[in-house]
């Protein structure tokens, strides 16, 4: 697919079908695919740092997760076709797997988030098949990550939703992606465990719209503000380049 660099990262320029149906392939061809969906906050870190800027680069697919970032992309007159905002590609990864069968593996969130999400998605898709679900608080490597690994792969689940956070998750992944060789599809989704359990509320449509659902998370989580500083350094840096 075509990529549109924007401040030293290559964002593949595809709409919310598009890769969908690109995830599709990879699943349908056994071809192991990891996606990450960095937000401007995270593409500000990796402007910040050559070492998370490789790591976003080592993607099979990388979204624009954020009205940042298109925004950054049409001052750069590169425009990207559209935001692929994370949590909603992840629903139609769910979406897919009920129809054609895969099997999913939830791993992130505080505990019981994991759980509570598979609960409630098989009940909006109740062919859904969901292998397994832990939480995120384990060690990343060692005895701890280790037994994760195993429990995964004895699941035989083909797609792994990883929601760690970010730029943890994208780590993770490109660390252990080739101890998965049951998983296709590895997907870095942030906090999408939280909304898909109930815990958290996506913003209402026209905060979306508007290109306003970072302002809605400030207002709902004013303990965000350091974070979310780095939109607004992201947008600036973006005018000076």
């Amino acid at each position: 697919m075509p990529k549109i660099t924007i401040r030293g990262i290559d964002f593949d320029n595809v709409t919310m079908d598009e890769a969908v149906l690109l995830a599709k392939q990879a699943l349908k061809e056994n071809q192991r695919t990891a996606v990450f969906t960095p937000n401007a906050e995270i593409a500000q870190l990796a402007a910040e740092s050559t070492e998370i800027r490789d790591l976003l680069s080592r993607a099979d697919l990388l979204l624009p997760d954020g009205a940042g970032i298109v925004l950054a992309s049409e001052i750069l007159k590169t425009p990207l076709k559209e935001k692929v905002a994370g949590v909603d590609f992840g629903e139609r990864i769910l979406a897919l797997a009920a129809q054609d069968g895969y099997s999913v593996f939830f791993l992130g969130g505080k505990p019981g988030i994991a759980e509570l999400a598979a609960q409630k998605k098989i009940l909006t898709y109740p062919t859904l098949s969901v292998a397994g679900a832990k939480d995120g608080y384990f060690k990343k490597e060692g005895i701890e990550n280790d037994a994760i690994l195993r429990e995964i792969n004895e699941s035989g689940a083909q797609i792994l939703f990883v929601c760690l956070g970010a730029p943890a998750q994208e780590r993770w992944i490109d660390e252990n992606k080739d101890r998965l060789p049951s998983v296709k599809l590895l997907l870095g989704l942030g906090g999408s465990l939280d909304v898909y359990a109930g815990a958290v509320r996506r913003a209402p449509e026209f905060f979306i719209r508007a290109r306003l659902e970072w302002l809605y998370r400030l207002l709902k989580e004013p303990r965000r503000i350091g974070r979310m500083m780095k939109l607004p350094k992201y947008i600036l840096g973006t005018y000076r380049e």
